[in-house]
């Protein structure tokens, strides 16, 4: 059981070293609104996630039909997303919109968690997750703030915080959404498939809307491939390998690493500086995450797949 709850750690903390180059990534294309870079992301992604698993799809059906709520949920949750989290940054400004989004998925996780499967909450988790949220708000006070296509700044502070808030909390119920369906006996890869693919098919008539830009220039449109495959599609394939082992609160306390990551690419690659609260903040996260993932710090869920229902499903492989 340790094995397994290890190496779901690991899948989680690489699919946020893939998600801190969106940030990058997107000023590379900074003609593209926030509505498409997130309809193109999430909604691409989604899709390739589908297609690469449709076989999957076809052999648990049923095992899907069953569970068509949880389903619907994690779609929607899915389509919600990415929209609420890039607005967010363009209405409140890029530090604030990404505190509220990422720091307060843990503790909507965690509280999806307790009420709907009873889950118990330990201390070190408590412990870990608060001085993540706290580094990351840090990391966002001090900057950098050109990691982003969006102003430093936004306008609409206060609608920019609800959006940060509802990005928060579709973050949870899709990482919850998605273990459910693995706990009722669907393997990762076809549980993500699903609910990307559904949350992929959502977000098509805002990407036919918005995304015009992308075919502005063949920069633009690589700028899109790359978000869409690696961050996004191979991402959240590695994601829910995570999910199928750790707890839905763990992973989202674990993908706290993305803006320490984001934070550090733009001071390496883009030469940006950052100031003493910002590696104060860094210092934290990785703090968070020794204390996260402890020994004992999270009881895995006793309905995880068992280690050979893990290994007998197929492999995440990259899209070249």
């Amino acid at each position: 059981m340790r094995r397994q709850f290890s190496w779901g750690v690991m899948c989680v903390l690489a699919a946020a070293l893939l998600w801190g180059t969106t940030g990058t990534a997107a000023t590379m294309a900074p003609t593209i609104g926030p509505l498409a870079i997130g309809a193109v992301a999430m909604g691409l992604g989604g899709l390739l996630q589908a297609v690469t698993g449709t076989r999957a799809l076809v052999v648990h059906r049923a095992g899907l039909a069953r569970q068509w709520r949880v389903l619907v949920l994690s779609g929607v949750a899915v389509g919600v997303y990415p929209l609420a989290f890039y607005s967010s940054m363009r209405l409140a400004g890029v530090a604030v919109g990404t505190v509220v989004s990422i720091g307060s998925a843990p503790a909507a996780a965690a509280v999806i968690e307790r009420l709907v499967d009873r889950q118990p909450l330990s201390r070190r988790w408590a412990a870990g997750a608060l001085t993540g949220i706290v580094g990351v708000a840090l990391l966002a006070v001090a900057g950098p703030g050109g990691t982003h296509s969006t102003p430093a700044g936004g306008d609409r502070p206060l609608l920019g915080i609800a959006l940060g808030l509802v990005a928060g909390v579709s973050y949870a119920f899709y990482s919850w959404a998605a273990a459910r369906l693995m706990r009722g006996g669907i393997p990762s890869r076809t549980a993500m498939g699903a609910a990307f693919g559904l949350g992929g098919l959502l977000l098509l008539p805002v990407l036919v809307t918005t995304g015009r830009p992308i075919l502005d220039s063949a920069q633009n449109l690589a700028v899109a491939a790359y978000l869409a495959v690696i961050p996004m599609g191979l991402g959240y394939l590695l994601f829910g390998r995570g999910l199928a082992v750790i707890p839905a609160s763990t992973a989202t306390t674990l993908s706290l690493l993305e803006p320490a990551v984001a934070a550090l690419i733009a001071v390496l690659v883009l030469h940006e500086q950052l100031p003493p609260p910002g590696w104060v903040g860094i210092a934290m996260l990785f703090v968070s995450l020794a204390i996260t993932t402890a020994k004992g710090s999270r009881r895995p869920s006793t309905s995880t797949p068992t280690q050979a229902e893990l290994e007998s499903e197929p492999q995440p492989q990259i899209v070249r």
